[in-house]
């Protein structure tokens, strides 16, 4: 019977050192104590061999498994939160490529879009007066269409991972938006200061976005206005400044526009370590004024 009351202790200090809170556990340890030596009186056994042998390595193993338990709860609880947070960045990363998509259609599509409307409207006064001219300034709509067919198709090939490898974009590029622009019969000026060797593709492709922006802006909302141009390297930036005087006539596509394009500007160069500002002129007109990083972040 003696030895069947050892085999219950060691099984209840087990328990214990398993199961049991530490407030718990050093309680429940202090009654099997008690109750071992209650045995060792009864069995006159020398009391330190019955808590060696029965209480003590119960309670150690118990202890053992119910902290690597815990530790093994850690560890899972963990891994769910990790998971939890791996699938909100690819949401986050999603929502954020679906509005880096977004803003880049805008570019393109608003851009060629404004260049159209106001050759339409060109061609037709002119249709009855000048056939020559009416005919330039179709071929210049077709121009535009051509180019954001283009600009489109680059995009689609970045998307898809297959736009081959080119030459890095420069500021040729600016120089090409803005003869199409004055094509169109803008009054449009540019301007180049400063340092501008050595400027990445993508600082050169952000400044290529605000000078669209603005020249699509003029076209839209200031008519007759003189627009001009200032792109300038400075040593850790390259400054795009984009002013226009007020209109001199309704412009052709007043009302249009939700102010998408500045906003998606804004943040596309706030992601970068840029900024843009963006509003009235003393004069009544509107600037623009963007600081694109040389090295983005």
């Amino acid at each position: 019977m003696a030895d069947l009351a050892w085999v219950v202790l060691a099984t209840l200090a087990f328990g214990v050192g398993r199961h049991a809170r530490p407030a718990h556990a050093v309680a429940g340890g202090l009654v099997l104590c008690a109750a071992t030596l209650a045995l060792v009186w009864a069995d006159d056994a020398p009391a330190p061999v019955p808590v060696v042998l029965t209480v003590a390595p119960g309670f150690v193993v118990g202890r053992l498994l119910r902290d690597r338990r815990q530790v093994q709860d850690r560890l899972a609880a963990r891994a769910r939160e990790l998971e939890n947070e791996r699938e909100a960045y690819a949401q986050l990363s999603v929502r954020y490529e679906r509005a880096r998509i977004a803003a880049e259609l805008h570019d393109i599509v608003a851009h060629a879009l404004s260049v159209m409307v106001v050759q339409a409207a060109a061609g037709q006064r002119l249709a009855r007066v000048d056939p020559e001219l009416t005919a330039e300034t179709f071929a210049a709509i077709g121009s535009a269409a051509r180019e954001a067919e283009a600009d489109l198709e680059r995009l689609v090939g970045l998307l898809a991972g297959t736009e081959p490898a080119g030459a890095t974009p420069d500021l040729r590029l600016v120089e090409d938006l803005v003869a199409r622009a004055a094509g169109t019969g803008l009054n449009v000026s540019l301007e180049f200061a400063g340092d501008r060797a050595g400027l990445p593709g993508s600082t050169v492709q952000t400044a290529y976005r605000v000078v669209q922006e603005s020249v699509t802006n003029a076209l839209r909302h200031a008519a007759g206005s003189a627009v001009r141009i200032v792109v300038r390297g400075e040593r850790d930036d390259l400054v795009v400044e984009v002013c226009n005087d007020p209109a001199t006539g309704p412009g052709s596509l007043d009302g249009v526009g939700t102010g998408n394009g500045l906003r998606g500007l804004r943040e596309r160069l706030g992601e970068h370590g840029g900024v843009l500002v963006a509003g009235p002129s003393a004069d009544g007109g509107w600037a623009v004024r963007a600081r694109v990083p040389r090295h983005q972040a």
